[in-house]
Parts: structure tokens; C-alpha cells; sequence
């Protein structure tokens, strides 16, 4: 597995997102979804995740005098052990948030400059909620989403298929009186808990 600081730098991180999915890639296809990355900057990034095993080439061919690789990702490989996200310090969580959702601002950039997007016909959209779950309670949650996840990570790229990114995060509340439910709150059958941002 990879080390935290070599995944959770900014450009790094970018760069894996982009394989995600099962997708094969040039460096000049990464180039060109990584538009605002120098070329140089991005040959460098993508020679250390090689060298770490997290990229692995798995076609080479000439394009004049020069060898043009294509690479995979190695997913298992590009996972942060647990005993090292539990050494992290709060600041160190907080600059790997901010690499996270800067990819997460070049996905949707790219989607919503690219042709004439429609967030319903697309199925694209961006939501928030909150529910009051005790730590077992999240943990079957949790357990359930990875049910309805895990299939369907297993799908290649077919015909009619489309690419999809879906980014999570979960952020517990700090345990506040202010944090409990008003009186009535729970009686309120139907209520929707998220909405559009």
C-alpha cells in the first residue's frame, strides 16, 4: 500500500482519481483531463506512482521518437493504511480534505464546461444531509452501503455505460447541546433530511 504523503498530495491525488473506475490511460490522455497540471509537473507525478506501484503500465507504444505508455491503476495499492490515518494530525486531515475536493471541483468543472450539461437527464447532482445514528447504527449503515456499492464497482466499461464519480464524506458533528433535535422533531413522519446545495 501507498504512504499518506505520497497520495494525499494535491496533483497525486488528482491523478489517481482520474484512473478511477478501471479506466487505461496515456500520459497524454491524463494530460488532457489534467489541462491546468504543467506536463512536466505531471510526467514527475506519474513516474512516482509507478515507482510506488500504485500506476502500472500495461501497454507501450512508439509515437515517433518517443514511447508512449499506458497505464492502469492498481487500486488495493492506492489505499492509506488505517495505522497511518490514525497518526495523522488534524492539519494534515484537513490538507488532504482540500486535495480531495479540489478533484472533486475539476470533476464537476469539467462536466458543467463540457457541452450542454443537464443534471437531471444525467443523473448528476450534489446533496447534503444529516441523521442522528449511535455508532452501531452507523456502522450498519455504513455495512449497507458498501452492499449497494460494492456490485456495481465490479462493472466495466461497456457499451451504454457511462463514467460516474461519487465522492463521500462523512462528518460527525461536534456532541453539543446545541447538536440534539428540537422538541417535536421526531415525530415528524416523511420529512426529507437532505436537500439541493
Amino acid at each position: 500500500m501507498a504512504s499518506a504523503d505520497l497520495l494525499l498530495h494535491p496533483v497525486r491525488l488528482r491523478i489517481v482519481q482520474a484512473f478511477l473506475g478501471e479506466r487505461a490511460l496515456t500520459t497524454t490522455e491524463l494530460a488532457e483531463e489534467l489541462g491546468d497540471v504543467p506536463p512536466g509537473s505531471l510526467y514527475r507525478h506519474v513516474s512516482l506512482l509507478t515507482k510506488a506501484g500504485v500506476l502500472q503500465v500495461v501497454a507501450e507504444r512508439r509515437v515517433r521518437a518517443v514511447v508512449e505508455r499506458t497505464y492502469i491503476l492498481r487500486t488495493f495499492a492506492a489505499q492509506i493504511q488505517p495505522d497511518e490515518v490514525t497518526a495523522m494530525t488534524p492539519e494534515q486531515h484537513l490538507q488532504a480534505l482540500i486535495a480531495y475536493v479540489a478533484g472533486l471541483l475539476a470533476d464537476a468543472e469539467r462536466y458543467l464546461t463540457s457541452g450542454t450539461p443537464d443534471l437531471v437527464r444525467d443523473g448528476a447532482g450534489y446533496r447534503m444531509g444529516a441523521m442522528w445514528l449511535t455508532d452501531a447504527e452507523f456502522t450498519d449503515f455504513l455495512r449497507d452501503l458498501l452492499a449497494v456499492f460494492q456490485p456495481r464497482l465490479a462493472n466495466s466499461p461497456t457499451e451504454g455505460r457511462r463514467r460516474r464519480m461519487i465522492y463521500t464524506v462523512f462528518l460527525p458533528t461536534p456532541d453539543k447541546a446545541t447538536d440534539r433535535p428540537h422538541k417535536g422533531a421526531s415525530g415528524r413522519k416523511g420529512q426529507r433530511k437532505d436537500g439541493n446545495l
